[in-house]
């Protein structure tokens, strides 16, 4: 059974477009994983042409998902699941289902696996606390390039503080009250640092940071690093993240 990984690393999945080659290898597929929870929408019509009827799994079907803003202003719902990875954890039980299906031969196989990258998981879960309990409750608040971390938020005890493009995606454009509105809570909190994707518009957050004075930290959001990179793999894409997070807010 071979994997195919169509979003390559760098890749914002917002703005992902499919190759001629992705497309053949979506239709030869036998069976075609999403996060879901809309963060696919661009691929709505592909996803959804007979070829791929059945085959299609939503990683995020059934899960208890959010509100994509944290005051709901915004409407939609926040795909970002996989900044909890308890929900992650969740994701694993329906992969390992769906490969079941695939191949019963191998089914003990992928319990097992699934299990044991539960296992690691959790480890995960209970480093991330340890790791963001050093910061005082005035210091969890998270400045965003877009509504991206709000899973985090809600799990780690952290305020999503603003965004600089109040949407789902960050092809987005932010209006002059948004970021009036969003500069004005920079200043009234005190947060020492803004939060952006390698691929987000280095000149607004250039343009932020010279006039509140926050610090500008990149993390990695809607992809991994490439291999050689320090966020190859979920576990070190998540706890990559959190050591830039906690560093930044530690002022």
């Amino acid at each position: 059974m071979a994997l195919v990984v169509l979003f390559p690393p760098g890749t914002d999945p917002h703005t992902f477009e499919p190759t001629p080659q992705d497309l053949v290898a979506l239709s030869r597929a036998d069976a075609v994983f999403i996060a879901g929870a809309g963060l696919e929408e661009g691929l709505a019509r592909i996803l959804s042409s007979p070829e791929l009827q059945g085959k299609v799994v939503d990683l995020s079907a059934g899960l208890p998902l959010r509100a994509l803003a944290p005051d709901g202003a915004h409407g939609g719902t926040d795909p970002h699941v996989w900044f909890d990875p308890l929900l992650v954890a969740e994701w694993t039980r329906t992969i390992e289902s769906a490969l079941g299906r695939l191949d019963p031969a191998g089914k003990e196989e992928f319990a097992a696996r699934a299990a044991a990258y539960r296992e690691e998981l959790a480890a995960l879960d209970r480093w991330i606390q340890e790791q963001v309990a050093v910061l005082p409750p005035a210091r969890r608040v998270l400045i965003t390039d877009h509504w991206a971390l709000g899973y985090f938020a809600d799990r780690y005890g952290f305020i999503e503080g603003g965004a600089i493009i109040p949407a789902l995606s960050t092809l987005a454009e932010p209006s002059a009250r948004d970021r009036a509105i969003l500069v004005d809570r920079i200043r009234s909190s005190g947060v020492p640092a803004v939060f952006v994707s390698p691929e987000f518009n280095p000149d607004l957050a250039s343009e932020l940071a010279r006039d509140t004075g926050v610090r500008v930290v990149v993390l990695f959001q809607g992809s991994l690093s490439a291999p050689d990179g320090p966020a190859p793999d979920y576990l070190s894409f998540m706890r990559e993240n959190v050591r830039r997070i906690v560093e930044a807010l530690r002022g």
